[in-house]
């Protein structure tokens, strides 16, 4: 029986549940997960398989208005993202249906599936009755020419089989790209690196995680086991090293041991994690900042 592999695009909204599928998909926690808008930033790739076939999905950004360099460096990969894919996945909110964003990343399908198969999956199918579902889908259907059409809930895994199962049948024939047992091509350092940014966006409800950075500086493994992992969070002000610390370092405390508990859930060993925060005032400008987040610093250029 012969193999197949290829690589599969979650584009949409930000906050459409691109990350939620694919964890799903993968079956383990690889791209992070937050109420917040635009918390992935680098093209994340899990690797799922599928009888004969290994679905290697690329997880995009969020596709919005960018107004940042940051935010256009995320838009650029979001879309190279899709450039470089076998397969591409436009993923829609149902309750949210067809925004002025959803009708922005519709014009540029245009362009960028020439030549590719595109599908659509209607997310959060539990929050709309059935009629608006199937007026949504003709919808969609008239404004771009679909392959296939999928009515998921990425959170409470409806219908995600049956997508996987057409994704397995639509990757190319060829030899399996990772080992089987590989299940995200970022190194563990990123990973590490996202998990914390992960608890430090749930924790802080301000702006102000969008002005911060994680990067895992030291990798140990110890002889017992157990790995120690040093990170710093870079802020770009030096009143935010104060909020992100709080009151008595509450704050970078909690985060450590919600990150920590993860890590080493993830790992499946026994973690020491030590936090810092230093203030790195333009990491924004830094193309090196651009580069540990797997982001092009010039597409950011205005």
């Amino acid at each position: 029986m012969s193999t197949r592999a290829g690589f599969v695009a979650l584009i949409g909204e930000p906050n459409a549940g691109k990350s939620t599928l694919l964890n799903r998909m993968v079956g383990a926690k690889v791209s992070i997960v937050t109420h917040k808008v635009q918390t992935t930033r680098a093209r994340i790739r899990g690797v799922a398989m599928e009888g004969e076939s290994q679905i290697v999905f690329v997880d995009t950004p969020g596709l919005f208005q960018p107004r940042r360099r940051l935010d256009r460096a995320m838009v650029a990969a979001a879309w190279g993202g899709a450039a470089d894919a076998d397969v591409v996945v436009l993923m829609v909110e149902a309750h949210r249906g067809v925004t002025p964003g959803v009708e922005r990343i519709l014009e540029g399908l245009a362009d960028i599936g020439k030549g590719r198969t595109v599908a659509l999956a209607i997310n959060k199918i539990d929050r709309v009755e059935a009629p608006v579902l199937l007026g949504l889908t003709e919808k969609l259907n008239e404004a771009y020419d679909f392959a296939e059409t999928f009515m998921i809930s990425a959170e409470k895994g409806h219908g995600v089989d049956a997508l996987r199962g057409w994704l397995a049948g639509q990757v190319p024939e060829s030899p399996w790209l990772y080992p089987e047992d590989q299940i995200a091509d970022l190194p563990m350092r990123m990973i590490a690196a996202e998990m914390t940014r992960e608890k430090l966006t749930l924790r802080l409800h301000q702006e102000l995680p969008y002005q911060l950075t994680v990067e895992t500086e030291n990798w140990e493994e110890r002889k017992d086991g157990s790995a120690k992992i040093d990170q710093v969070i870079y802020v770009s002000r030096d009143g935010h090293k104060g909020i992100l610390l709080g009151h008595k370092g509450e704050t970078i405390k909690a985060v450590s041991q919600a990150s920590r508990a993860e890590l080493t859930e993830f790992l499946g060993r026994k973690v020491h994690l030590f936090l810092q925060v230093k203030v790195r005032e333009k990491w924004q400008e830094d193309a090196e900042r651009y580069s540990e987040m797997g982001l092009n610093f010039k597409d950011g250029n205005a």
